[in-house]
C-alpha cells in the first residue's frame, strides 16, 4: 500500500514530464537555470543527444579520448616526471563533486586497479590534510590533479598553491610544473597563470552538475586506477541503467523507487 501511495506521489508531481525534460535538455536546475544532461557523458559514442539544438555526444567523446590518451601515457611511463622518473602517486585535489565522487568510485573499485599509480585525495582546508599526503611522496614521482570547474574555488586554490610551493621546494622548477600538474577545468586561462600547459586542461560542461560530474573528466582519478577499458565498462554500466529509468514503469523502476523510498524515510 506504502509503496502505491509513493508512485501516486510520483505521478502527481509529474515525474514522467521532468523525466522527458531532462531527456530533451531542458533547464531543469532552476536554481542555475542549467540542464542537468550527465547522462550524456555514458552514452555510446554514436548517440544523438541535443542542448539547444546541437548534439553534444562529439565533444563529450573528443575530451575522453584526449583523456585517455593522458592516462595511457602515464601507466606506459611515456609521460614522466622533471627528473625522468615515471609517475607512481597522483594526488587529486579538490572539494564536494571534484573530491567525494572520485575519491568513492577509485574505492569502491580498488579490486579492478591495474595498479599502475597510488592514488591520493586531498581536500580539506587544514593544511595536515595535504602536509600528511604528500610527507612520504618524493616529487619527482608525483603528479597533481587541480578539479575545479572555474578554477576559483578557494579550497582547492589554497590547497593547489600549497602544492605548487611544496613541489619548488622539493627542487621542481616552475617550468616542469607543466609535468607534474593538471587541470580538469573550464577555466583554461586561469589554470594556464598558474603553470599547467593548456593541453594538459581537460574541460567539462555547465550541466555537468558536481556530485554527477564522475563520469565526465572529474573521473580522471578514476581513470588512472582502474585503466580506459575498465572505465568504459563503468560508463556502459551506467548507461544501462540510464535506459533502465527513461522506459521501466514506476513500479520495477529501481533509481525512481530509491527516490521515493528516500521521501518515504525523510519525511514520512
Amino acid at each position: 500500500r506504502t509503496r502505491d501511495l509513493l508512485i501516486e506521489l510520483a505521478h502527481t508531481a509529474e515525474l514522467a514530464t521532468w523525466m522527458q525534460r531532462l531527456q530533451a535538455g531542458d533547464a531543469i536546475n532552476v536554481s542555475e537555470q542549467r540542464a542537468v544532461m550527465h547522462h550524456a557523458l555514458r552514452a555510446p559514442a554514436d548517440s544523438d543527444i541535443r542542448v539547444d539544438g546541437e548534439n553534444i555526444v562529439p565533444s563529450i567523446q573528443a575530451v575522453l579520448q584526449r583523456v585517455g590518451e593522458f592516462v595511457e601515457k602515464i601507466h606506459q611511463q611515456h609521460w614522466r616526471g622533471h627528473n625522468g622518473k615515471s609517475i607512481r602517486h597522483v594526488v587529486n585535489i579538490g572539494i564536494g563533486g571534484s573530491d567525494l565522487g572520485p575519491m568513492l568510485v577509485t574505492r569502491a573499485l580498488k579490486p579492478y586497479s591495474v595498479g599502475k599509480v597510488e592514488l591520493h585525495f586531498v581536500s580539506n582546508l587544514d593544511g595536515r590534510h595535504l602536509a600528511d599526503t604528500l610527507e612520504a611522496l618524493d616529487a619527482a614521482e608525483t603528479l597533481f590533479i587541480v578539479a575545479s570547474k572555474s578554477f576559483s574555488t578557494p579550497e582547492t586554490l589554497l590547497n593547489a598553491q600549497a602544492a605548487r610551493e611544496w613541489f619548488l621546494a622539493q627542487g621542481g622548477s616552475v617550468e616542469a610544473i607543466q609535468q607534474h600538474f593538471v587541470a580538469v577545468s573550464s577555466n583554461i586561462l586561469a589554470a594556464t597563470a598558474f603553470g599547467i600547459a593548456p593541453e594538459n586542461c581537460f574541460p567539462f560542461w555547465d550541466w555537468v552538475g558536481g556530485r554527477y560530474s564522475v563520469w565526465s573528466a572529474i573521473g580522471l582519478p578514476v581513470m588512472l586506477s582502474i585503466g580506459m577499458n575498465h572505465f568504459r565498462q563503468f560508463l556502459a554500466g551506467a548507461h544501462a541503467m540510464d535506459c533502465h529509468f527513461f522506459s521501466t514503469p514506476f513500479a520495477e523502476n529501481a533509481p525512481v523507487l530509491l527516490g521515493l523510498l528516500g521521501i518515504w524515510y525523510n519525511t514520512f
